[in-house]
């Protein structure tokens, strides 16, 4: 921000004065808002979002921009989505600076409320409520093996895959809980994850090299390595979507590059 610490606290202590509150209050990891502060929230951004309306002005013009502009998304849309928008983005705004970061959900809020992130790609179980966001598509899983696997060429009831041994993709939480582990008990079933691993990309390596099975989203394959199963019911299909912070709702870049990746995936949701 350009501000010293102590500037810093000299306008903590005028809005404390102003607000009658404490605003933000000190812990071991940090600060955190009163409850004051956050109902504040919305306001605030509203305010915010105008400021930079205002300073952006009416045209835009994709050449001129610069700055750096962050997505957060795991490896899976590395492969889906961000080919083809980044593509436009070299093409159109040569000057603007892109990063991608790993997909933290448990740190996510702070990311967004600070600015370190600009947007996510991710599926809406992972955003805070009052996130705006737009569709991309539904996607649904396939249940794949190895292309040496000894369950290959079969078809197999629902209760025999739950407990053929598994492996999941949790790229923000290691441990060994699945997104399907509660439809496989609504079945009555237990499944038997025996590994997690990180990354998409990684998967099918660990799934050809070991004797399990795995869900893996329909848009990575065909892949080499590994063969879809017969099954007799699949799990239910999910969305797919691009989220933001409440106060980017008016941002020219934001308002850009979502018109782009609905050109890319408009059609598609048409068809």
């Amino acid at each position: 921000m350009g501000l010293t610490q102590q500037a810093i606290s000299e306008q903590l202590r005028k809005i404390r004065h102003t607000f009658d509150d404490e605003m933000f209050i000190r812990t071991s990891n940090g600060v955190i808002p009163t409850q004051i502060a956050e109902n504040m929230e919305h306001q605030v951004n509203d305010i915010l979002a105008k400021i930079d309306q205002l300073i952006s002005g009416s045209s835009f013009d994709p050449s001129e921009l610069s700055g750096v502009l962050q997505i957060s998304t795991s490896d899976y849309a590395l492969v889906t989505v961000l080919p083809m928008l980044l593509q436009q983005i070299n093409r159109e705004a040569p000057n603007l600076k892109v990063i991608i970061r790993d997909f933290e959900s448990d740190n996510l809020n702070q990311l967004m409320v600070t600015g370190e992130l600009d947007l996510i790609i991710t599926f809406p179980e992972f955003i805070p409520q009052n996130y705006p966001f737009m569709l991309l598509f539904t996607e649904h899983h396939v249940c794949v093996t190895g292309n040496q696997s000894t369950f290959g060429g079969k078809k197999y009831q629902l209760s025999e895959i739950a407990a053929m041994p598994q492996v999941i993709v949790s790229p923000s939480r290691p441990n060994l809980k699945g997104s399907h582990d509660d439809w496989f008990a609504e079945k009555g079933y237990q499944r038997n994850i025996v590994m997690s691993v990180p990354s998409f990309l990684s998967a099918s390596n660990i799934i050809q090299s070991t004797n399990t099975i795995c869900f893996l989203p329909s848009r990575l394959l065909p892949d080499p390595k590994i063969v879809p199963l017969d099954i007799s019911e699949n799990p239910p299909s999910f969305d797919v979507i691009v989220a933001w912070h409440p106060r980017s709702n008016n941002n020219p870049l934001h308002q850009w590059i979502l018109s782009i990746l609905k050109d890319i995936f408009g059609l598609e949701q048409n068809a």
